[in-house]
């Protein structure tokens, strides 16, 4: 089978591409060889994307050499200029973060992005994962095609060797860059490329071949348990998507791990590390039934309630927002993302406040008090548990007051100094995102 016909098989049917484009080898000799398949398949659509990071001085003239090479072989062609901020991850996490966010936000409906990596990128992939200590999941490497949101993700070229691909350059006289942070050794994975791989090389010549088996194999134990815990974790998963609890004390600790880790892959969340795990474990899951226990993971936490746990994106508190609200015909937005308020035919009533009576919106209270339909005082705390209010949403939940009075917490309680008499009262609609929603 010809080099182009395996080429074809290995897309999957894919026939709208969006190629990953930097202008190096890999990428160049990729394109080249999408460009002469577009020949026979007259139905296979091309476009190239090219991420200037503005790392390298040489970076205009490497966009410059892109384009040029996509006008002759008659690609479409676009540069995204991103920002690389390594202090957070490093720079080469952050520059590969900030390609694939570049990369989600160009895929047009029914395209596949297509990437170069390669036999040579596959086990450096396994040896670096090795350094960080990953199970079966983290050394099975990068798969051939994976879902990428609503898209797919193809490496077509992965059973390729680099030697390979410089012969096809050289054979078809192709011209590509090369960017010189590559052979700058302070990089794990130039590390890997320049000092440990010729060795491992030279002793094994096919060393590269065996580490991909071997990553192929750990991929094939990681779909055998998905498979095998797919019924376990779907009879604990919540209509919310929170993760039930309540019998984790009499798992082994291999499935709770196993179960954990697919909950929050589930959720799109990093795989966290075994000391994370075990952080998991013993401050959230353990702590005391009475404690609402939190993990913080990245820009994420999980937090516990009601023998449940629930993944959460981060946001500020907001115990001291204060939001004025002089005109309740005027919708009011609120901080964050939560959404507005505004007067609606539905919504929690609330009787009209007076002349001199200021509207605020607030985040907290304090002390006790009286709702529209209960008998008593309740201190707010052990009003938002009868209410069934995780501690999350009473952080982010808007209340009304007048002057300093708590009137009402929108969705949930009208307290008795806002009882409206039917048909007299405000309708305050909350348009709100849920918690883990993006804004």
């Amino acid at each position: 089978m010809t080099q182009l016909a395996e080429l074809e098989q290995r897309l999957n049917d894919e026939r709208k591409l969006l190629v990953a484009f930097s202008g190096g080898l890999d990428s160049t000799v990729l394109l080249h060889q999408l460009a002469l398949l577009r020949q026979r398949l007259p139905d296979l659509e091309l476009r190239a994307i090219h991420i200037h990071h503005g790392l390298s001085a040489n970076a205009d003239s490497w966009a410059d050499r892109c384009h040029a090479l996509c006008r002759q072989w008659n690609v479409p062609f676009l540069v995204e200029r991103i920002t690389v901020d390594g202090r957070d991850k490093g720079i080469e996490a952050a520059a590969r973060e900030g390609r694939y966010q570049a990369f989600r936000r160009h895929l047009l409906p029914g395209e596949a992005l297509v990437t170069a990596q390669h036999l040579d990128d596959q086990c450096e992939t396994l040896l670096l994962a090795l350094k960080r200590g990953s199970g079966p999941a983290g050394l099975a490497a990068m798969p051939s095609s994976l879902a990428l949101g609503e898209h797919r993700l193809l490496r077509p070229l992965l059973r390729c060797r680099r030697a390979e691909l410089e012969q096809w350059a050289h054979q078809h006289q192709l011209c590509w860059v090369e960017d010189e942070s590559n052979q700058d050794t302070r990089y794990d994975r130039n590390f890997l490329r320049q000092r440990i791989m010729p060795l491992l090389n030279a002793r094994w010549p096919h060393f590269a071949e065996a580490a991909a088996r071997s990553a192929a194999l750990c991929g094939e134990q990681e779909q055998l348990l998905d498979e095998l815990l797919a019924e376990s974790l779907q009879q604990r998963m919540q209509p919310d998507g929170a993760l039930q609890i309540a019998d984790f004390h009499t798992l082994s600790e291999a499935r709770r791990a196993a179960l954990l880790r697919r909950w929050i892959a589930l959720c799109g969340g990093k795989m966290p590390s075994r000391d994370a795990m075990q952080r998991l474990w013993l401050e959230v899951i353990c702590a005391r039934e009475d404690a609402a226990p939190r993990l913080r993971l990245g820009d994420y936490e999980v937090r516990r309630y009601r023998q449940a746990l629930y993944w959460l994106p981060l946001r500020p508190s907001l115990r001291d927002e204060v939001l004025l609200w002089p005109d309740v015909r005027t919708p009011l937005a609120l901080p964050h993302g939560l959404g507005r308020l505004r007067l609606a035919q539905s919504g929690t009533e609330i009787r009209p406040a007076r002349v001199d009576e200021k509207i605020t919106v607030r985040f907290q209270a304090q002390g006790s008090f009286a709702i529209v339909g209960r008998g008593g005082h309740r201190p707010i705390k052990k009003l938002w548990q009868e209410c069934g209010v995780p501690p999350w949403q009473r952080e982010a939940t808007p209340l009304i007051y007048y002057n300093d009075t708590l009137i009402a917490a929108l969705d949930t309680f009208v307290c008795r100094e806002g009882s409206a008499v039917a048909g007299a009262g405000w309708q305050i609609a909350w348009q709100k995102l849920s918690y883990g929603e993006s804004v």
